[in-house]
């Protein structure tokens, strides 16, 4: 994978008050090849504050393929189709391989799962290399960029960890040292994420930086932080991380409409970037919402929609519906803007106060706080517009799968939730395959793209592909 230098193309003003993006390509991991004479040098890149925040302008950009990572909906698209969420009707690409588990190291789908990241990941550590040791910039401006990479950082390598299980670490832009870097140990990457989050905690302040929620605060790391301890089974810090958030005074669920969300300036974002582009808002909405007549490219399965209790107001806001053929076809919904042109206005959410209560829920029940637990599912539910959870409050395990339910409801179609979720409870195999067929224990984790380990002769393929 060769990542290019950087050519800086406009955004809105509102994002971080400088309009500027980057362009970035991908053939090799890591190879930055010398700045083209159009460009400006590094060294003018980093001169000062107001130069330098182009290059975070840059990290937040929502546009595929340039910017944020995951402003192409793939991983909602093939983590959903490997879960239980949603099916595809297209006869053709390479998404019907997620669903059907038939993955092959040459999908395309694959390659952009780990390009895109990696391409994003050189962004941030230009910018935290840029503003390292660099006398031209103020200290409180580069312990606040610096906290803001680390959470970015952190988040890449979260879900390329969940995704692929061991992948290269890497936090240099030397390509000579980071082209040929093997996999590490899920471990070590673990450790690299929690090492980024916990300096990040310490140098972010509860506000945020600049205009909306566009840039992560101490409550963003927070956020990931609550999500990393309960992925690792460490209850008692995933319940302070998350109780942190929900006492901060700062966010609300209880009074936010389902329908209101997701739109820009929702008090339940914790984290949440404008999605703009010249023809699109959200690639989640351009993805699922159908034309007028037309078969949806991806359907709620019936599994999930079995799921939604009488009365869910999620059902009804947040699964979509059509009539195709006299049949009604089912898609999903959370995001509504198509067009660039649509109001209100949505953003792209990366975190919200929602999950942070499922968290903290969790949390409460394998601490055996099981009306603790009991008390976050039901403000979900209630917002929900449902009655409070029937599980005995005596019973760990009747709680458990309460708040799995409700994180199956709450959560779907938003960052691989229920696909993470089966995978770290170890429940994949028996839901997945009672639902579907083709199943393997290794379907668990997706194949390295067979570019890569044909660039780079140090890294390993997961078992079960060739």
């Amino acid at each position: 994978m060769k990542i290019l230098s950087f050519n800086k193309n406009k955004i809105l003003v509102a994002l971080l008050l400088l309009a500027l993006s980057v362009f970035v390509s991908c053939k090799k991991l890591i190879e930055i090849p010398p700045n083209p004479p159009t460009q400006i040098t590094r060294s003018e890149q980093f001169l000062d504050s107001a130069t330098a925040i182009s290059a975070v302008v840059g990290v937040y950009t929502y546009n595929q393929g340039q910017g944020f990572a995951y402003s192409d909906a793939n991983l909602t698209v093939s983590a959903g189709l490997s879960a239980d969420e949603i099916s595809s009707t297209e006869s053709y690409g390479d998404e019907g391989e997620f669903y059907s588990y038939t993955l092959t190291p040459v999908n395309s789908e694959i390659t952009t799962l780990w390009q895109y990241p990696y391409q994003s990941l050189y962004q941030v550590n230009d910018v935290l290399s840029g503003i390292s040791n660099n006398n031209q910039l103020s200290a409180s401006f580069v312990k606040q960029i610096t906290g803001e990479m680390k959470v970015v950082r952190a988040l890449y390598y979260f879900n390329l960890v969940n995704l692929f299980g061991g992948v290269p670490i890497v936090t240099s832009i030397d390509y000579n040292t980071t082209a040929h870097l093997p996999r590490a140990s899920v471990d070590a990457i673990y450790t690299q994420i929690l090492a980024d989050l916990g300096d990040a905690v310490k140098k972010l302040p509860a506000s945020y930086p600049s205009a909306g929620r566009a840039r992560p605060n101490l409550y963003t790391a927070e956020a990931l932080l609550a999500k990393v301890h309960l992925y690792q089974g460490q209850w008692q810090a995933a319940y302070n991380e998350a109780d942190s958030i929900i006492n901060s005074g700062i966010y609300s669920v209880t009074n936010t409409p389902l329908n209101g969300v997701f739109l820009d300036g929702s008090n339940e974002a914790i984290w949440q970037l404008p999605a703009t582009g010249s023809n699109q808002v959200t690639a989640e909405a351009r993805n699922f919402i159908p034309n007028s007549g037309t078969t949806p490219n991806f359907l709620v399965t019936p599994f999930l929609l079995s799921q939604f209790e009488a009365g869910d107001q999620r059902l009804q806001n947040w699964i979509g519906t059509t009539v195709v053929n006299n049949q009604n076809l089912y898609y999903p919904f959370k995001y509504k803007n198509v067009l660039a042109s649509a109001t209100p206005v949505e953003d792209y959410m990366v975190f919200r106060l929602g999950e942070m209560y499922l968290i903290r829920a969790e949390a409460a029940a394998e601490l055996n706080n099981l009306s603790g637990a009991l008390a976050d599912v039901n403000i979900i539910r209630a917002r929900a517009g449902l009655a409070a959870s029937t599980a005995s409050v005596t019973s760990q395990t009747a709680v458990l799968a309460a708040v799995m339910h409700e994180r199956q409801t709450e959560l779907c179609f938003e960052w691989g939730n229920r696909w993470f979720d089966l995978k770290r409870t170890g429940t994949a195999g028996i839901v997945l395959t009672a639902e579907k067929t083709g199943w393997q224990s290794y379907d668990a984790l997706y194949p390295l793209p067979q570019a890569q380990i044909q660039l780079n002769n140090q890294l390993t393929q997961n078992p079960g592909y060739h």
